[in-house]
């Protein structure tokens, strides 16, 4: 009975803040560490932009096959299986890079933050805690560098198609199509960013407080 005690005065004593607070946070310590936050935002805007490339490659590629002339919609045709299959390759490899990128540069950010880490976790702060710090502030960096990499991406894209086509792609504009796969690449890059913080965060909630604050940065 005595140990039940202490174990709910211990747990009494840990610090729990709100969600609200976590993020807060977050972003406080992506202005703090700019230059880092740089680096893994980077990764996603060069994943992102390379997928949303491809996509709206496809969706106007879509759009000349349904509303085009005849011509093209033969041309684009015969090749069309082949190019896809290269796409998807192209792009899985993209985004596994830009995995490898984050988990790298959170790594090194867990590193650089142990005595903030340690203090936190000596001042009562849960594991859980620790790993939403992390984890949200991938999440922030991945929302932000998505919607740049959308933006470049279908910029890109369109000024190739514009090259190429010239007027034609005024008229077969895939503005639906395109809107589709910019909501479903920022998700994408939110979800790749939030896998790609999970094993730094694990490590950050499991350090030995003491050990995190004599740790040499």
């Amino acid at each position: 009975m005595a140990v039940d005690v202490s174990k709910k005065k211990k747990i009494e004593k840990q610090l729990v803040l709100p969600l609200s607070h976590a993020f807060n946070m977050s972003l406080r310590s992506i202005k703090i560490r700019f230059g880092r936050s740089i680096i893994v935002t980077s990764s996603i805007v060069l994943g992102i932009a390379f997928l949303m490339s491809i996509l709206s490659s496809n969706a106007f590629i879509t759009s000349i096959i349904q509303k085009g002339p005849e011509s093209l919609k033969i041309a684009l045709q015969q090749n069309l299986d082949e190019i896809r299959t290269r796409q998807l390759w192209l792009i899985s490899l993209s985004l596994l890079v830009c995995v490898v990128g984050i988990i790298n540069a959170m790594l090194m950010a867990v590193t650089e933050r142990s005595r903030e880490i340690g203090t936190m976790k000596c001042l009562g702060a849960l594991d859980k805690f620790i790993v939403e710090l992390f984890l949200l502030e991938s999440s922030i960096q991945g929302f932000a560098g998505s919607i740049i990499g959308v933006f470049v991406g279908t910029i890109a894209t369109f000024l190739t198609y514009l090259l190429r086509y010239k007027g034609l792609i005024w008229s077969i504009f895939p503005g639906e199509l395109l809107i589709r796969y910019s909501v479903l690449s920022i998700l994408l890059g939110i979800i790749i960013s939030v896998i790609g913080a999970i094993y730094p965060a694990y490590v950050s909630a499991k350090m030995e407080p003491a050990e995190a604050i004599r740790r040499e940065v």
